[in-house]
């Protein structure tokens, strides 16, 4: 099989792009290979890629893991990776939006699973967090995203990109950063810069909570209203005036701080505070 370039195999079977559907396809070999390496792939891993294009990453991926699952959703792509990959005896591919697709079933007992995605920037967020708040078992995903989103995955307080999914990430990810990757690296170009970051997923929760839904609603208060008080902020949670006062006294934080100066931490030390006091 010929390794064709992405703008060869568009060529070929004169594939047109899809503006609902986000598509911009990775042409520089030099990103592909950091994404690959990063991943750090190899015969014992169970590989699931988010989003092949027409299947140039996924060629390189086939070559050093076990076995590829790729998942993709526009029909127009299904024949063109078929027959590009034909020669691969350990490639499965799956047409179904990976938004409504069971992970589960695709896992089943694997045991070393890593999901590389190169995800159109609309649906990054849903994919990231649908990923992390159902608990699959993955040990990495390394994923291109625009720039913007990965800056708020990876950014710590009192920085203005910080907010609620960088607290969602970092509860259950280590995160690092590979490399930016410039609009000229794909076809068609998109508007802005994009990022690969590798989340690499923790054995248990960066911080251990008594009530983790609890947990992520103070969060997200905190950041909903984030130019407010954390005091102003929490007041969504309807729980009484002299309760709360008690739990940030116990949780020794100023309720007059902000939410973008808290730690992950301070809000696990918060949210307990509040369930004993306010809920237990």
């Amino acid at each position: 099989m010929n390794d064709l370039s992405t703008a060869d195999v568009v060529k070929k079977y004169g594939f047109k792009f899809s503006k609902s559907l986000g598509q911009n396809f990775l042409i520089d070999n030099t990103v592909l290979d950091d994404i690959v390496n990063s991943a750090d792939i190899s015969k014992e891993d169970f590989i699931i890629e988010i989003g092949p294009g027409v299947g140039t990453l996924t060629r390189e991926l086939l070559k050093k893991a076990g076995k590829v699952c790729a998942i993709e959703l526009d029909s127009d792509l299904i024949p063109i990776l078929k027959e590009e990959l034909k020669d691969f005896k350990n490639f499965e591919l799956i047409h179904k939006d990976a938004l409504k697709i069971d992970f589960n079933k695709i896992i089943d007992d694997e045991k070393n699973v890593k999901i590389v995605a190169n995800l159109p920037y609309y649906v990054t967020t849903p994919i990231i967090t649908r990923l992390l708040n159902e608990n699959y078992n993955f040990k990495t995903l390394t994923i291109m995203i625009q720039k913007e989103v990965g800056e708020r995955i990876s950014s710590e307080p009192n920085c203005k990109q910080y907010g609620a999914l960088s607290i969602l990430v970092q509860y259950y990810c280590d995160v690092e950063v590979i490399r930016k990757v410039s609009p000229l690296s794909f076809i068609p170009r998109p508007k802005v810069e994009s990022i690969v970051i590798k989340l690499t997923k923790l054995d248990e929760p960066r911080v251990k909570v008594k009530d983790k839904k609890l947990f992520f609603k103070v969060v997200r208060c905190s950041f909903n209203m984030r130019r407010k008080t954390l005091w102003n902020a929490v007041k969504t949670l309807k729980v009484p005036k002299e309760d709360m006062e008690a739990a940030f006294k116990k949780a020794e934080i100023d309720e007059k701080r902000r939410g973008e100066t808290l730690s992950i931490e301070e809000f696990g030390r918060l949210s307990d505070c509040i369930y004993d006091i306010c809920i237990h």
